[in-house]
């Protein structure tokens, strides 16, 4: 059974992300599925659906693998901490 595709326009993370680079803001996430996000756009960042956005972000590389797809990204502003 082939696997779905959708396009993104939000990245949601459910807290999972991972950094990668702390000096340059760049951050890694594992979503199921695969998913499309605009490459060198700015996109809005979620902890959760239906919540108010943590940041904005830049997505700099996708990686799809296993059914699974990999989306790095820079922030590029953060609006709260927590």
């Amino acid at each position: 059974m082939p696997t779905p595709l959708s396009m993104e326009w939000k990245i949601i993370t459910y807290g999972e992300e991972l950094r990668l680079d702390e000096a340059s803001d760049v951050f890694e996430v594992t979503l199921d599925g695969y998913k499309l996000f605009p490459i060198d756009e700015t996109v809005e960042v979620l902890r959760h659906p239906q919540t108010n956005h943590i940041g904005i972000a830049k997505v700099v590389k996708l990686t799809f693998e296993n059914q699974q797809t990999k989306c790095r990204y820079q922030l590029i502003s953060l609006k709260s901490v927590n």
